[in-house]
């Protein structure tokens, strides 16, 4: 698995795959032994929340920490008090983030204990979501994220996919696009996520093989 910092912000665009992402690098994490603390800090999105994996992540000994109201009917989630304690304890915390600026906000709260940390914030990128398909389109929008939680990124993520239609060409093909947004932020490309069943013909450098945990709800 990549190497990540401690304390690793997970942020992008809505739909971009920010979810999944957190839960692979928790899930790799726990297995490899590791102390790990999972923070849900989606307040906006109400469907595809690291919350919704509890189960799953309790199995694997993960600590979640979760809006007030996540997995509720309610509209309106609240950040638990217990966020705050997760800065500065041992092991890992990976912070899953709401989507774009909005999401992003609620970090905002958070940023000067945050900045008091060797931190990661990954932006996690995906050439084939509409409105971010265009490097500058992708590159505006962490430059909303950073404003919105007054946070810099560290690193730039192409979690480029195209669901179970993912072939090694399409990982292939979003390369250039990841390549071109990372230097329009300046930020290194950090790593390539790809499905397992792709992975290993993908021929893209610095591989992340992944699960796919996050389905939605009109099919995989």
């Amino acid at each position: 698995m990549p190497q990540i910092k401690r304390l690793t912000i997970i942020c992008g665009h809505y739909g971009c795959g920010k979810t999944n992402l957190s839960l692979n690098l928790a899930l790799d994490l726990s297995k490899r032994g590791e102390n790990v603390t999972l923070v849900d800090m989606d307040v906006v999105n109400p469907y595809f929340r690291s919350s919704e994996y509890g189960g799953l992540l309790s199995e694997h000994g993960i600590r979640l920490v979760a809006p007030s109201f996540a997995n509720t009917t309610l509209d309106n989630p609240a950040l638990s008090a217990e966020i705050s304690g997760v800065f500065g304890s041992s092991g890992f915390v990976i912070i899953d983030a709401g989507g774009d600026d909005v999401g992003a906000t609620a970090l905002g709260r958070y940023a000067p204990k945050i900045r008091s940390y060797d931190y990661d914030m990954l932006y996690v990128i995906n050439r084939y979501r509409p409105l971010a398909s265009e490097p500058e389109a992708a590159a505006a929008i962490l430059r909303e994220i950073e404003e919105a939680s007054r946070l810099k990124a560290t690193g730039v993520v192409n979690n480029s996919h195209l669901k179970e239609f993912t072939t090694p060409e399409t990982i292939m093909d979003s390369m250039p696009f990841a390549s071109e947004t990372a230097r329009l932020l300046g930020l290194p490309l950090r790593f390539t996520t790809a499905p397992k069943r792709v992975a290993a013909q993908s021929g893209a450098e610095s591989v992340y093989p992944v699960e796919i945990f996050v389905r939605t709800p009109w099919g995989t």
